[in-house]
């Protein structure tokens, strides 16, 4: 039924921090249109925490090696906190182009494998689509209108 997750980093500065995705992190990305970039991710999990509020969410992006991590945006000028272990993993902080924070950590905790395409769910029915206006329907060649007007 999920075939992805979708996560959104607000900034003051977003062609700034898209730079950054792009550039120094090097994430493939698709324009859908006016300059807003989507970038692909990869594989991801999510996890539930007890928290004192409904709504609020975190994101950090996860490497195998932090401290290369860290020497390596460093070289193209971005600012990192200090590691810090945390026992579920080596946690630093990177401060974007565009002010905002982002947590990168390497996982010491225990990672869930990627789903077996075998072990899927069935996908739920797609819901039917509204009949495409005329402007977009396909147009009918001069044999398939004659075809049509047949019957």
């Amino acid at each position: 039924m999920i075939s992805g997750a979708h996560v959104i980093i607000y900034s003051k500065e977003p062609d700034l921090d898209r730079e950054f995705l792009q550039d120094v992190l090097g994430l493939a990305h698709v324009d859908v249109g006016g300059g807003w970039l989507i970038f692909a991710l990869p594989p991801s999990e999510v996890a539930v925490h007890p928290g004192p509020k409904n709504g609020a969410h975190e994101f950090y992006l996860m490497c195998d090696d932090v401290n290369a991590f860290v020497a390596a945006v460093g070289e193209r000028g971005i600012r990192a906190s200090a590691v810090k272990d945390r026992g579920w993993g080596l946690l630093t902080t990177l401060t974007l182009p565009g002010g905002g924070k982002l947590g990168v950590y390497e996982p010491r905790h225990a990672r869930p494998n990627a789903r077996p395409a075998a072990s899927k769910p069935a996908r739920a029915k797609a819901p039917k689509r509204a009949p495409r206006s005329p402007r977009t329907a396909p147009r009918k060649t001069a044999k398939r209108a004659a075809k049509s007007a047949r019957r």
